[in-house]
């Protein structure tokens, strides 16, 4: 089993991810305890019960974005599906715990440590005697080091994703008898915990040929508590079975079947009883817990909404539950409301917050046709509407929602390569305009999740690397925010030249003033100049609505990344964990549309800033599409706060397909939101983030997956250090030393820890929102009749 993505540090930083942020500047030092990492802010939701409670047999239906393009997780299409396939069916040395930390997986090993460290560092491995391939071959040494080969990177043939920590090995060899493995390294590794998960056997491992395709289709010889046993891709559906050579607890589920559902249509599908398991967004979620709570007609967009316990299910499957709606979290963007006001789910979307479709659809609808309690999709008829509902309140009643919070948080990027932004003061002025509070409340609370900011770049609370070092930068002060502005030059009443208008951050997006539409208007005429599905331009915090701020030319090199991968491998999460069809990199959850307010917030910073006859205008890029929803409300919500220090923000929505590869990818943006995963080896898999960028030979820039193009010698060390130290508590220290500095150079700054929803039948356990946690795939199961799971389950609370 791998760990929730890809292995223990494929899961921890798995794309869209990988993130950017840039280094640091200051000398801040975060040394300390480990009681500095806390405990998690969320514990795993997965309705815990005891083996004996669990029935043997039955099939889990459980939702993922897409049937894998590959089997093989180390190549560079592997995705979040590969990833739960391998975890069920490969060995892996370790796995996660619910804190998100490494622990050894005694089904595979007996033990493993460090036994020599001069003059190499060499580990040994005692295999579990009953470790067997599915074709009854003993996992061994031959397996070890036919994967190290082909992940060394010294190979080409081999099209690898990733090699970090492989190309620090020597050699394999086996031990005093079969049942060990001694690795011996050429450099010192401290994440050498992060090998051989998973580990595949040397049958595809072996030949650049096994390894580009012999995985791909079909996983011939596993060595799980669960066996590949079919692939229809004309069905969308990957089968796994009980592996019938395993060793260790039996299985309790006959068969998983992993089947490919739209978030859209999961709500439907888990009420007519197609899924049983399944990640659902948030307005899904509070439908099923208010059908469950008997009150199908209250305010489901209300905060205390998604709190109440799960639908009693009942044995047989449930039915249909309505369309899925893509009002995913309540939230306002008013600048007088604040966050933990209540939420209100009537909120029309503005044409801001609309794509063409959008537009063209209302002006063929009435008022009362549009979209209303967060809305269902815009095609969709009123009685359709009605009728789904209806459904819905029945059948969710056999449905429960499991929430905890994913090993992952949205950040804001402050693209330091140009412009304003490449001031440190500047981006320091950012964001100390913050208040991170505010805006974790504003996703989290109608949650009911804990709504705390994230202090740490490189680990979340709980994880040994975590320490909130947020003080090296310091907090909300919209006084040192304006000093800061004011050293760097920019001026309130400053010349302010007459600027062209311009495409902003890549070109796509039509020019509009915010508040220039509003959501009843019929569309304009003007068609868009460009290809994209976009949203347009508007400007916050603009007094003279006839002018249009320049988005200047974006200019900078491209890191070559696609922004489809995971990101440890050097790939960009995708939408969430994310799914495949949507945009990588950006973490999309459905949200109250923007509101219509145009005017900019009391307290506003009288004046432009302004600097060498250019006022102070930054590019906000975001992605379109219902799916981004929360993700603008926040946007707003932060160029509300900015606008109080005098910063205006040109915001501009670019399509989804887009967002990732050409606008953060290639530097064409000064602000965007994304998230990242958290690592549970944060000194190989965060490096890659926040290394200084280094000019190439062609005079392009080299910025492996630091797309805020900020970085610092100082930084690079401590990531280097840390990396090859064996030293835990060293390595700890350099790392939290590491993430101050990064603070300090204001490249990123950590918003909030993305929710986990899942829709879950009541009565299947040791299943859910697994948070930092490894699937435990052997202890799944239905309760058996009359079984109760443990008290202490939080949907039950």
């Amino acid at each position: 089993m791998s760990h929730d993505g890809l292995g223990p540090r494929a899961v921890m930083r798995s794309v869209t991810f990988l993130t950017a942020t840039v280094l640091a500047v200051p000398l801040l030092a975060a040394c300390g305890s480990d009681d500095e990492a806390g405990k998690p802010l969320a514990a795993q939701d997965i309705a815990t019960a005891g083996r004996a409670r669990v029935a043997d047999g039955g099939t889990l239906h459980w939702a993922v974005d897409d049937v894998p393009e590959t089997f093989n997780s180390f190549q560079a299409d592997a995705d979040a599906a590969t990833n739960r396939v391998a975890q069920a069916v490969l060995p892996a040395m370790y796995r996660l715990d619910a804190a998100g930390r490494p622990r050894r997986d005694a089904d595979y090993l007996e033990s493993a440590k460090v036994v020599d460290t001069e003059p190499k560092q060499v580990v040994l491995y005692r295999l579990d005697q009953q470790a067997v391939w599915s074709d009854g071959r003993e996992i061994g040494a031959a397996d070890f080091a036919a994967q190290w080969r082909a992940l060394s990177g010294k190979d080409s043939a081999y099209w690898t994703a990733r090699n970090a920590g492989y190309d620090r090995i020597e050699k394999v060899e086996r031990g005093r008898n079969d049942l060990e493995v001694r690795v011996t390294f050429a450099r010192p590794y401290a994440d050498w915990r992060s090998l051989f998960s998973p580990l595949y056997p040397k049958d595809v491992m072996g030949t650049p040929d096994a390894f580009n395709d012999g995985a791909r289709r079909k996983l011939k010889v596993t060595a799980g508590p669960f066996a590949l046993q079919k692939v229809d891709r004309k069905a969308k559906t990957v089968t796994l079975a009980r592996n019938p050579r395993w060793w260790g607890r039996p299985a309790k589920l006959s068969e998983i079947v992993l089947t490919a559902v739209p978030r859209e249509d999961r709500a439907s599908a888990l009420a007519a009883g197609k899924l049983d398991l399944a990640e659902v967004d948030p307005a899904d979620a509070r439908r099923i817990e208010t059908a469950a709570k008997g009150s199908a007609g209250a305010d489901a967009s209300a905060p205390g909404a998604a709190e109440g316990t799960g639908a009693a299910r009942r044995s047989g499957k449930s039915e249909h539950s309505g369309k899925a709606d893509p009002s995913e979290e309540s939230g306002t963007t008013d600048d007088e409301q604040q966050p933990d006001d209540e939420q209100q789910s009537d909120e029309k979307k503005t044409d801001g917050d609309k794509t063409d479709d959008d537009k063209k659809t209302d002006g063929d609808k009435s008022d009362g046709e549009k979209k209303s309690d967060g809305g269902d999709s815009d095609e969709e008829s009123t009685d359709g509407k009605a009728s789904r509902a209806a459904a819905a309140k029945d059948a969710s009643r056999d449905l429960e929602v499991r929430r905890s919070l994913e090993p992952a948080y949205t950040q804001l990027a402050l693209n330091g390569s140009e412009g304003p932004l490449a001031d440190e003061r500047v981006r320091r002025a950012v964001a100390r305009a913050l208040d991170r509070k505010e805006l974790a409340k504003l996703v989290l609370r109608p949650l009911g999740l804990p709504a705390e900011p994230v202090g740490s770049h490189l680990a979340l609370s709980g994880q040994a690397a975590y320490a909130d070092n947020s003080g090296a930068l310091g907090g909300q002060d919209t006084a040192e925010a304006r000093a800061l502005l004011g050293d760097a030059g920019w001026v309130p009443g400053g010349r302010v030249d007459e600027e062209k208008t311009e495409k902003a951050a890549g070109g796509e997006g039509e020019k509009s003033d915010r508040g220039a539409k509003s959501s009843s208007s019929p569309k304009s005429g003007k068609k868009d100049d460009s290809d994209g599905d976009d949203e347009g331009t508007y400007i916050v915090g603009e007094d003279d609505k006839g002018r249009r701020a320049s988005a200047g030319d974006g200019k900078d090199q491209r890191s070559g990344h696609d922004g489809r991968h995971l990101a440890q491998d050097g790939r960009p999460w995708v939408g969430r964990e994310l799914s495949q069809g949507g945009m990588a990199g950006a973490y999309a959850p459905k949200g109250t549309a923007a509101p219509k307010g145009t005017a900019a917030p009391a307290g506003s910073a009288s004046g432009v800033l302004a600097k060498d006859g250019k006022a102070l205008n930054l590019r906000f890029v975001l992605p379109s599409g219902e799916g981004s929803e929360t993700l603008r409300v926040v946007a707003e919500r932060i160029s509300s706060m900015l606008v109080k220090v005098g910063i205006r923000t040109q915001i501009t929505k670019v399509s989804e397909a887009s967002y990732f590869k050409d606008h953060i990818a290639s530097g064409q943006y000064d602000l965007a939101l994304y998230s990242w995963p958290a690592s549970a080896f944060p000194a190989t898999d965060a490096r890659p983030i926040y290394a200084k960028p280094v000019p190439a030979a062609d005079g392009s820039l080299t910025v492996e997956q630091n797309y805020t193009r900020v970085g610092t010698d100082q930084v690079d060390q401590l990531f280097d250090r840390a990396v090859a130290t064996l030293d835990e508590d060293e390595a700890r220290d350099l790392l939290r030393k590491a993430d101050s500095r990064i603070w300090a150079a204001a490249g990123s700054i950590p918003l909030y820890q993305r929710p986990q929803l899942v829709a879950a039948r009541k009565d299947l356990v040791n299943a859910g929102a697994f948070g930092f946690g490894t699937p435990v795939y052997e202890d799944m199961g239905f309760l058996k009749k009359g079984a109760v799971r443990d008290a202490a389950s939080p949907s039950q609370k």
